[in-house]
């Protein structure tokens, strides 16, 4: 009972402190209440501060731990959970390289100038006017540059933009358009671009797309011969053929688009796309001559071709040579697809015939017009040194080496395209009268990347610096003459420096990406692992066994899925994964 009510008092006397009552009558408690209540304020309105600053910068040391991440990826660099730095630099003999690591900046640095360009003034279009500082749509509003420049994005780590990107992919991407279409160009920009997308991330939506505007071209092979038309309504599938051409299918655009159709039946599992370029190839093996050299006019319908029409590794030609070497690459060079390098390596006897050197050791290649050479090569014609330079492995070690020194020196004169004019930057094509030295003949430089191309494979595969420096001379050819506030423009004259206002989708898809790649490692987009089209977009080499269109599809899958970028070098035997 006493304990009860001593409880009963206690419990009274608690309430009685709760009450305002009680501090009203008494001020110095109430004083006293306030100061207590303000400083416990204060002490918790500071401690929720520091956890802001804290959580502030825990955020901004992650962010500088995934920058130094990636700078070591770039060096080759792959740390384990717990590194011991030491052993990374034994492991993978790790040499710094600081010059070309400022040199890789620069160029990605000059792709956001270029992306961020495109971003501000051209969204959504296929290329940039920088000089009008607006967009057109040259390739009927596909989003070319968009597409394009997809896989370098990616490649270079750019992150938030290469999400951005994929976002208008997902949402605004759109191919039933009333518009005539160009199959090559649609093929190697808009395809390549997504399927090089879709290996790189692994993200679906790629390849959806991929697979629809594909779907849209697919009429164009619906010829008597087989061999495509090279235009086609994206919305009604009519295809036809230009009428200033004589109604001839042109082999370049005919003979290009075998990578991403294979490609795009390996990652689907449907053989239709495969059989159709295939079969391009079977009907060129019917007419192919001795010298494996075709005229670039051929009848869709016969399947013959123009005798006397022009035959060329530049413009309208180039790419089909390009395309027999890298499908037997793509195909990892077994005897499934021994066939397209057995074409290639007559092919290239065939360009030896055309091989000339002028007085002063300067070696190019001419064109042939019936039985008439004429001494004129195209820029366009640089990539033949980065081509020879890739297929040269595949020859006995004594023809592998002539080949290679051919490369060697073509890379030579396209350089000096380059070197002999005022702005140092190349005319689109160049004579050579009577064997004497290069004079450009048209003028204009509209950004192209066949050189640089060249240089890249020529670095990797050689390990002569030479080509790096050469490189970074055209890279601040482009930055002196061709960069303006609101992008890069091409030249009109490459004597008088004069300006055009466009700024080419390839300019970000393949120029840049080959400066990039040019100062990167070699194992960075490994040449063991990919094979690029003539698109530069980079696409996954899968061993073929066989004609099934499925076949290589398990193998793209393991290794393609949602690729970091440790992921983009070659993994050699022991390497983490």
């Amino acid at each position: 009972m006493g304990r009860r009510s001593q409880s009963s008092s206690s419990s009274s006397t608690a309430w009685r402190h709760l009450s305002p009552w009680y501090y009203l009558k008494r001020p110095a408690r109430l004083a006293l209440l306030v100061v207590g209540f303000v400083a416990a304020t204060f002490a918790s309105w500071d401690r929720l501060s520091l956890v802001r600053d804290y959580e502030a910068e825990i955020s901004r040391l992650d962010e500088e731990v995934n920058r130094l991440y990636d700078q070591l990826r770039m060096a080759g660099i792959y740390l384990d959970d717990n590194p011991n730095i030491e052993n990374i630099i034994k492991k993978h003999h790790l040499e710094v390289d600081p010059v070309n690591s400022v040199r890789r900046e620069k160029v990605k640095e000059a792709m956001l100038h270029a992306w961020n360009s495109y971003v501000k003034y051209a969204w959504g279009q296929d290329e940039l006017q920088p000089q009008s500082k607006n967009g057109v749509n040259t390739f009927g509003g596909l989003g070319a540059t968009l597409v394009d420049s997809l896989d370098t994005l990616y490649i270079m780590g750019l992150k938030e933009e290469f999400k951005k990107a994929r976002d208008w992919v997902a949402e605004s991407l759109e191919f039933d358009k009333d518009y005539e279409a160009s199959v090559f160009e649609t093929t190697i920009r808009v395809v390549g671009g997504l399927l090089s997308a879709y290996d790189l991330s692994a993200d679906k939506i790629f390849l959806e797309k991929a697979r629809d505007i594909t779907d849209r071209l697919l009429p164009a092979w619906d010829t008597s011969s087989g061999i495509p038309y090279n235009r086609i309504n994206l919305a009604e599938g009519k295809a036809s053929n230009p009428g200033w051409n004589g109604g001839n299918s042109i082999l370049a655009d005919s003979g290009t688009e075998q990578l991403e159709f294979i490609a795009l039946s390996q990652r689907t599992g449907d053989q239709k796309y495969q059989q159709k370029v295939e079969n391009v190839i079977r009907q060129f093996q019917k007419i192919f001559p001795s010298d494996g050299l075709l005229p670039i006019n051929i009848n869709p319908h016969s399947g013959a071709v123009k005798s006397y029409s022009k035959i060329t590794f530049g413009a309208m030609g180039d790419s089909f040579y390009e395309c027999l070497l890298k499908v037997w690459i793509q195909g990892n060079k077994t005897e499934s697809v021994k066939h397209y390098r057995q074409m290639w390596e007559t092919s290239m006897e065939g360009l030896l015939g055309l091989t000339r050197k002028t007085s002063s050791n300067f070696y190019y290649v001419c064109e042939k017009n019936g039985d008439s050479l004429s001494e004129k090569m195209d820029e366009l014609a640089c990539f033949v040194p980065g081509m020879l330079a890739l297929g040269a492995s595949g020859y006995s070690p004594e023809k592998a080496e002539k080949i290679m020194n051919l490369a060697e020196e073509l890379a030579w004169t396209c350089y000096n395209f380059y070197q002999s004019t005022p702005t140092k930057l190349a005319g689109e094509n160049y004579y050579f009268h009577g064997g004497q030295d290069m004079v450009v003949g048209t003028s204009w430089n509209i950004l192209r990347p066949e050189t640089i191309e060249s240089l890249m494979y020529l670095w990797r595969l050689t390990g002569n610096k030479t080509y790096q420096d050469w490189g970074w001379d055209i890279f601040q050819a482009f930055e002196k003459n061709s960069r303006i506030e609101s992008g890069y423009v091409g030249l009109k004259d490459v004597n008088t420096g004069t300006k055009d206002d466009m700024m080419q989708s390839f300019f970000l898809a393949e120029t840049l990406k080959y400066l990039y790649l040019l100062f990167s490692p070699p194992s960075f987009i490994s040449f063991d692992e990919w094979v690029f089209n003539t698109e530069a977009h980079p696409l996954k080499i899968v061993t073929r066994h066989g004609n099934e269109g499925s076949s290589g599809d398990a193998e793209v899958q393991s290794t393609g899925l949602l690729l970091m970028p440790s992921d983009l070098y070659r993994h050699d035997k022991g390497d983490p994964p």
